[in-house]
């Protein structure tokens, strides 16, 4: 079954294809935009840039018990095998 497209659909394909090819490069722009800022906040501070943005997105979730909550279970499995640590491998 080929799909047919009238003048007016067509249009409205154009017209979204439009509008979100805009925003995708609008998204892109910021995304530059916040990754650069980060940077140069993390080079300031002598912070590494991963952990401002794994800070940055478990702020924007209000996700920290989450996090917390894992990095609790890591620990607990890292501790059961004994890894994780300096001289804790056996």
């Amino acid at each position: 079954m080929a799909l047919t497209i009238n003048q007016e659909e067509k249009a409205k394909l154009i017209k979204l294809f439009d509008e979100a090819t805009q925003v995708l490069q609008e998204t892109d722009d910021l995304r530059a935009g916040l990754r650069d800022t980060v940077k140069h906040i993390a080079e300031e501070l002598d912070i590494k840039p991963a952990v401002l943005n794994k800070a940055i997105k478990i702020a924007y979730k209000n996700s920290l018990s989450e996090e917390r909550d894992a990095f609790d279970d890591m620990e607990m499995i890292l501790e059961t095998i004994k890894r994780g640590g300096a001289g804790t491998q056996e």
